[in-house]
């Protein structure tokens, strides 16, 4: 009997013992594939890094990126961690978004995973200022790379798009509302161009005057808005601008703006921004020059923010037919009611100039 026992003990024992050797091998794996997560730097050392996650990669793919600049341990790890999210106490398998992220060599992988699965991406901060052309935006936003800049001048006159917004013209130009945008690297152009009509469609419907109308109703406001903007200098007068041109239009005179010669020089004829207008460029023959026809331009020669776009929606009520810049400094105009008075500010302003020299 004392033999069986015995027997029975050392078998009991060997069992035992091959458990714990099972029990103590698994921890050992668990700690090393725990350690295998761990952030390859200290906060100390760490670098940042901006990650680019190509659309449609597997997540083995995205281990091995991650191993290439220096942000996990292991991508095996990686890839057992997200294929069995058990190991790692987690619910389910992440769903990783592509697209450009920061990331901080100090992050486990977990975290890194929950950051792709977030798909909060390091955006750039984009600055579209007022007044710019469809072909200046573009020039920014290639410069930001955000999109190539004949891609977006491409979907600026895409069909498609300007029939869903129902624009009433051959290009969007005009509906890109300046703003601070923050895009990501890489986007499509056609996705850049409908968050900035979105915006504009936005912005617009806080003024009374293009509230609830379709873009037909005011396309004629909006190319007035687009001249103001490119003339007007301080906010306080772009309403007076305004009302010079609403008295010249109703009056059937021509709306004499330097600034529509500008955009046929640099954007019809594809020349640099001149130093000055000469008598010669006020003689150009197209329909943008308003000095040879008593008309707006068939389509908007910038994009205007809201000071423009109130303006022309609202102009003040005056006599005024003309302006002339009288303080180059402070941006100031003087606005008058007759050409000889017009004249007399502008001789006045000349005279002041020249003896400052």
């Amino acid at each position: 009997m004392k033999k069986n026992k015995s027997k029975k003990n050392k078998f009991f024992s060997f069992i035992f013992s091959c458990f714990g050797c099972v029990i103590l091998a698994f921890l050992a794996c668990f700690l090393a594939f725990r350690l295998s997560l761990a952030a390859p730097d200290s906060k100390a050392s760490a670098k940042q890094v901006r990650l680019e996650i190509p659309s449609g990669v597997s997540i083995s793919r995205i281990g091995e990126i991650l191993v290439d600049n220096g942000l996990i341990r292991s991508d095996r790890a990686f890839y057992i961690a997200a294929r069995f999210p058990f190991l790692s106490f987690r619910k389910t398998v992440p769903v990783m978004k592509s697209g450009y992220y920061n990331v901080n060599s100090s992050m486990g992988a977990l975290e890194i995973m929950d950051l792709l699965e977030s798909g909060l991406q390091d955006y750039t901060r984009v600055v579209i200022p007022e007044g710019l052309t469809v072909r200046k935006i573009a020039s920014i936003l290639e410069n930001n790379e955000i999109c190539q800049a004949g891609d977006f001048v491409a979907a600026a006159c895409d069909a498609t798009l300007l029939e869903k917004y129902s624009i009433p013209a051959e290009t969007f130009e005009g509906f890109l509302f300046p703003d601070t945008y923050f895009f990501a690297p890489g986007m499509k152009a056609g996705d850049v161009l409908e968050i900035m009509v979105e915006s504009f469609f936005d912005k617009v419907s806080g003024i009374p005057y293009y509230s609830g109308k379709s873009p037909a109703s005011f396309y004629e406001t909006l190319v007035l808005a687009s001249i103001i903007e490119r003339e007007y200098r301080v906010a306080d007068e772009a309403p007076l601008i305004a009302s010079v041109f609403r008295n010249r239009i109703e009056a059937g005179a021509g709306l004499y703006s330097c600034a529509t010669i500008e955009y046929i020089i640099t954007e019809i004829q594809g020349k640099p921004h001149p130093d000055v207008i000469t008598y010669d460029d006020l003689k150009i023959d197209s329909p943008y020059n308003t000095y040879k026809w008593a008309a707006l331009p068939p389509t908007p020669i910038s994009n205007p923010g809201l000071v423009a776009l109130r303006a022309a929606a609202e102009p003040a009520k005056t006599d005024y037919f003309y302006f002339t810049l009288t303080d180059s400094s402070a941006g100031k105009h003087t606005f008058s009611k007759s050409f000889n008075a017009h004249v007399k500010a502008g001789t006045q302003f000349k005279t002041k100039k020249s003896g400052s020299n």
